[in-house]
């Protein structure tokens, strides 16, 4: 029998219900899996294995008395520490926040802990979630678990680590970059960015989504069952929407089949795309092929103008949050974020005026180019997992976002989009395939990924401790 920490969450809870293990044990095996890897990949923040404990006895009491309270009740799930729940701080990954308790969940916390979820522990991530690396000011280093000299990515870092150690199924992110895509793409987990708009989050903020991160597609719908409902406090959320998130299991052949797929093998600007990871790709592009689809290649459609304008901006937004804390507490910001925001104290206002208007040169670029597919596939990221040490893969505060060329377009159009596992370089580090949709095509994102894992070869086996 698989370990109960390594079960999946549809697994879990059919367990549950035949009384073949419960809550408490599952919370067990998850705290002890916790210990075993935590001290070398450091993905969690205010974990209490007591408080979690006390979870699961809880719905353990629940589940007796037949009165289960939610959809995942007694399912353990990690939040990334910028997802607040009521009375724990939310430092941000910062040593220069103070560290005020939040006054009330935010949406994602709050459906999670309506369904009866048991909450083990906030997720690390790097200072204000600017950096695609698990490098904080105030975590300790988080690693990847399957190679501990580099990263987990970021800035779901924790969230992703998490997931591939094997802390529980359920593990939630939040995206504005690729900050969901890319850490899954480095840690060999899924990692699904909604529809912008999908999931009431607190503050909402221009591309800002929350999504789940998990070892299967299955366990991200099922989720998103629950991170969907309505919240009020979300200004920007999609109407209601009754969506079937447990309609993705199909033929593979029969989703495949018939579909035109664009392949986007050069986004247009960005790090020069790495030889293993484009041989995955296109392995998995001819995988789909074999499969009924038709294939073809799509043409770069962002430009160095619209990086480098929405890297200004959000140098600006970065320079003035952090020009506005006290002396002491901005000497405490990670001097890699402090080196890249710089450029926000130079900014003209024509120049920051420029700079916004690529948000939306980018949003109709992105549309436009996969109006002519059913969907997109591209790698997540150019590259595979790079030094723990780094906060980027170029580690170069004047080229911090020269990665994200792959995801970015997807959180300013809109779109839904995932990582899924497709291979592994020779070294044995991950790589992740991304399949894009059209905007609100959720479900049909996530029908197309569960193809895909059961087209794609045998994956490796997941890490274990050392």
């Amino acid at each position: 029998m698989t370990a109960l920490h390594a079960l999946t969450a549809g697994e879990l809870l059919a367990g549950y219900r035949a009384g073949r293990f419960s809550p408490l044990e599952v919370a067990q095996a998850v705290v002890a899996q916790v210990e075993r890897w935590e001290p070398h990949i450091h993905a969690t923040w205010g974990f209490d294995a007591q408080a979690v404990l006390a979870q699961a006895r809880d719905s353990v009491a629940r589940w007796q008395r037949g009165e289960a309270a939610g959809a995942l009740d007694g399912v353990p799930v990690t939040l990334k520490e910028n997802i607040a729940t009521r009375g724990v701080p939310v430092p941000l990954g910062s040593a220069a926040t103070e560290l005020v308790p939040a006054t009330e969940d935010a949406p994602p916390a709050a459906r999670l802990r309506e369904a009866g979820a048991v909450l083990l522990a906030k997720t690390t991530m790097p200072d204000f979630g600017m950096l695609s690396s698990g490098l904080s000011s105030f975590h300790a280093l988080s690693r990847n678990p399957w190679a501990l000299d580099k990263g987990p990515g970021g800035s779901s870092a924790g969230a992703a680590a998490a997931a591939a150690a094997g802390y529980g199924p359920l593990h939630l992110g939040t995206d504005i970059g690729g900050s969901i895509r890319l850490p899954a793409g480095w840690c060999g987990v899924v990692g699904f960015k909604p529809s912008g708009g999908r999931v009431p989050i607190k503050p909402p903020y221009l591309g800002r989504v929350a999504g789940p991160i998990t070892r299967t597609v299955a366990d991200a719908a099922l989720l998103m069952a629950t991170l969907s409902r309505p919240d009020w406090r979300d200004a920007t959320s999609l109407p209601p929407q009754q969506i079937d998130w447990q309609a993705i299991e199909a033929d593979p052949a029969a989703v495949v089949r018939g579909l035109k797929i664009g392949l986007l093998m050069d986004p247009g600007w960005g790090l020069p795309l790495d030889a293993e990871v484009a041989a995955a790709v296109r392995a998995a592009a001819r995988r789909f092929e074999a499969a009924g689809s038709v294939v073809e290649a799509m043409p770069a459609f962002t430009t160095r103008e619209m990086a480098d304008g929405i890297d200004l901006f959000w140098r600006v937004r970065s320079w003035l949050d952090i020009s506005a804390l006290p002396p002491e507490r901005r000497a405490k910001v990670l001097p890699f974020i402090r080196d890249w925001a710089a450029a926000g104290e130079t900014c003209t206002a024509a120049q920051l005026f420029h700079g916004y208007s690529q948000f939306a040169a980018l949003r109709d670029a992105a549309v436009a180019a996969c109006q002519p597919f059913d969907f997109v596939i591209s790698p997540v990221a150019p590259v595979s997992a790079f030094p723990a040490e780094w906060a980027s893969p170029t580690n170069d505060p004047q080229r911090a976002m020269e990665h994200i060329a792959f995801t970015l377009p997807c959180n300013m159009s809109e779109q839904p989009a995932i990582s899924v596992p497709c291979g592994h370089t020779e070294g044995g580090l991950p790589i992740g395939l991304q399949v894009i949709g059209r905007r609100h095509d959720d479900l049909g994102v996530l029908r197309l990924a569960r193809a895909w894992e059961q087209l794609r070869p045998p994956l490796r086996p997941w890490p274990t401790p050392p």
